[in-house]
């Protein structure tokens, strides 16, 4: 998720107006759930310090660290001596919706058996495959070459006591780590296991382009509030929430779904689309279009600036008429380099993953799926693409 994690653990990026473990335990909530125990690691103290105990969240928060990342087995087996019966495991970077919560939780209630959450995709090899027959399943095989189906594991399972016993008989994978296949696939040889087909739509957040997706997930159940001040001569469509101190000046259209934050200035004589997030103290000035986007706390694009499905960190600004390029001129998908290696992110349209504390100079140019790393200035009437290290310096 670099350069987005540099300074924010993973949990805490913001998407559709929240950080994102906040919609997951809000899920939870609203699918019956009263006691969450979350598994910390890096940053711990800030995860702590933004849910607490979970009384402004109406739950019961605990906490446990994972010293070393040992894979997801041994994460849940962490949970041993925390619960006194059957539980609900699950990763904390997916998609959910209470819809979901209830149904696997009412599954369980039917078939007092384990249950493993399957979501249907349409290139299943880089996820766990899962075979099913007559609603059990039948089979799991990680990242298989062929896969055998187009279900795989959604990270969401309901355990019974003795999972505890099968993870402690799971042995270390080729790579290190304890994995939960291996422990299913002991647990599938004793007893039944029933799967449990997602009902909404689903996605786990691996990449950074992959918070764009689950932004406008969450946005379509957006509610309008206007907390704000909205000049006369604003216009304002569709559900759209805007925060306390926040001012939208006159000739501003926005188009709903969009959030916007406590604190921010919006306009005059701006464009805000569809599937945009906006948070605290930012600005978009006067002839400025954003859409499909996340632009987080204190960011200003303030100038003659066009972004489009892109996500900017913190404390950026862009300087009078940068533009952000989102579409290749060949309209293929977009490819960005990752740990080397070049990645298909299987998306036509996709602008620039900005770090934290970025500036931009006037008329800089921002190429398709272009990488900036935190703390880089971009000079002006610079063209930048690719992958930029962190706290360059670009003429």
């Amino acid at each position: 998720m670099r350069p987005l994690t540099a300074n924010i653990p993973k949990p805490l990026l913001p998407v559709a107006g929240k950080p994102f473990l906040r919609h997951v335990i809000e899920a939870l909530r609203d699918g019956g759930v009263e006691d969450v125990s979350i598994l910390i690691g890096w940053q711990a103290k800030r995860v702590r310090e933004a849910f607490g105990k979970g009384e402004s969240l109406g739950v019961r928060i605990e906490y446990a660290e994972q010293a070393e990342r040992l894979g997801t087995a041994h994460a849940i087996g962490l949970a041993k001596g925390r619960v006194d019966g059957p539980f609900l495991a699950l990763n904390g970077d997916i998609v959910l919706t209470a819809n979901a919560i209830r149904g696997i939780l009412e599954l369980h209630r039917k078939t007092s058996s384990p249950v493993l959450a399957v979501a249907e995709v349409e290139d299943p090899a880089p996820y766990g495959v899962v075979e099913v027959r007559d609603g059990k399943v039948v089979g799991i095989e990680e990242k298989p070459k062929q896969p055998k189906s187009h279900l795989i594991n959604a990270g969401l399972y309901v355990f019974d006591g003795d999972v505890f016993d099968m993870i402690e008989k799971t042995q270390k994978s080729p790579r290190g780590e304890y994995e939960i296949t291996d422990t299913l696939r002991m647990l599938i040889e004793q007893q039944e296991v029933h799967a449990y087909t997602l009902p909404d739509e689903w996605i786990d957040v691996g990449r950074p382009w992959d918070l764009l997706k689950a932004n406008e997930i969450l946005l379509r159940t957006l509610k309008a509030e206007v907390q704000g001040d909205v000049d006369a001569g604003a216009k304002v469509v569709g559900p759209v929430s805007i925060g306390k101190g926040t001012r939208v000046h006159v000739g501003a259209d926005i188009r709903g779904p969009v959030v916007i934050g406590e604190g921010s200035e919006i306009g005059p004589n701006c464009l805000i689309r569809p599937s945009t997030s906006i948070g605290d103290e930012c600005k978009v000035g006067n002839a400025c279009e954003v859409k499909n986007s996340i632009v987080m706390d204190g960011t200003h694009v303030p100038h003659l600036n066009y972004v489009g499905d892109s996500i900017l960190g913190e404390r950026c600004n862009l300087g009078a008429g940068t533009k952000v390029a989102n579409l290749r001129l060949d309209e293929r998908t977009v490819r960005i380099a990752v740990k080397g290696a070049e990645v298909d992110t299987g998306l036509r349209k996709l602008g620039v993953i900005m770090g934290d504390d970025v500036k931009t100079g006037i008329n800089a140019s921002i190429d398709v799926g272009t990488v900036i790393g935190e703390g880089t200035f971009i000079g002006m009437g610079a063209v930048v693409r690719g992958m930029i290290a962190p706290r360059s310096r670009i003429h």
